[in-house]
């Protein structure tokens, strides 16, 4: 990838990343109480949904940038040509890469994110500066595994031959039927993110936290959060599709003019 390419990708998915994050942040918190273990009203109900926005908003932009950098290098770096049928795993393997490399970023983010969510009366860094005491620097990336899980099955992107309004319209719709399909591991993150520590959730047995809620909720508690969710993540890809794919072309179009 050339320097004017980086540089359109790392600014176009950081900036798409932040305005997403913070629009639909209301969407995010009514979600993550819904899918806490004290259930919607004693995590907060609707009362400050915007806690836990300074982590979002400081994580958002480089969670964002490190996807679509990662995402566009590996691309290049496999350089199938357009017209092969492998066309489709280059785009699902540049994304899987992508989120690896992002949720480096996304799970402290997320976990400290979360934690403020249910908890409005603490401070983010109060929360971050506590996690930090209590267990160190893994605290801030338990729920690794399952987070990494989850984008990897739906991550999947379109590439940037059709026009921002086709790649928005079908991020949108293909990240809400995505969404439905994998709450249960969204359910099961959040679960292993807000458990206290030395819990047996805490340890971040994916299939352990899925047994945990199943047998105390049932299949409603798998699927806890889903509307939000899938709203969110829908709303989400519009947007953030959209705008990334315009204001990348932009920028390249701008560098090319002004060398």
């Amino acid at each position: 990838m050339d320097r004017l390419g980086f540089t359109a990708s790392l600014v176009a998915g950081g900036v798409a990343g932040v305005s997403v994050d913070l629009i639909l942040f209301p969407l995010d918190t009514i979600k993550t109480r819904l899918q806490s273990p004290q259930g919607f009203t004693k995590a907060g109900g609707f009362r400050g949904i915007y806690a836990g926005v300074p982590s979002a908003a400081i994580g958002s932009f480089p969670n964002a940038a490190a996807f679509f950098i990662t995402y566009e290098y590996v691309k290049w770096f496999l350089h199938i040509d357009s017209s092969s049928y492998l066309m489709p795993v280059k785009h699902m393997l540049a994304a899987s890469a992508g989120e690896v490399v992002a949720c480096l970023i996304r799970v402290p983010s997320e976990v400290v994110k979360q934690r403020a969510q249910v908890s409005a009366s603490s401070r983010t860094f109060q929360i971050f500066s506590n996690i930090l005491y209590q267990e160190g620097i893994q605290g801030l990336y338990r729920g690794y595994r399952s987070t990494v899980l989850r984008e990897a099955l739906w991550s999947w992107r379109q590439d940037h031959v059709v026009d921002s309004w086709q790649s928005a319209v079908c991020g949108a719709f293909a990240g809400g039927v995505a969404a439905a399909v994998t709450t249960p591991l969204d359910v099961a993150k959040t679960r292993i993110m807000l458990a206290k520590a030395g819990s047996s959730t805490a340890s971040g047995n994916v299939l352990s936290a899925l047994h945990g809620v199943w047998r105390t909720q049932g299949p409603a508690g798998l699927f806890a959060g889903v509307i939000p969710r899938m709203a969110a993540i829908s709303l989400g890809g519009f947007i953030f599709l959209g705008a990334y794919d315009k204001a990348r072309s932009l920028m390249l179009e701008f560098g090319r003019e002004n060398p």
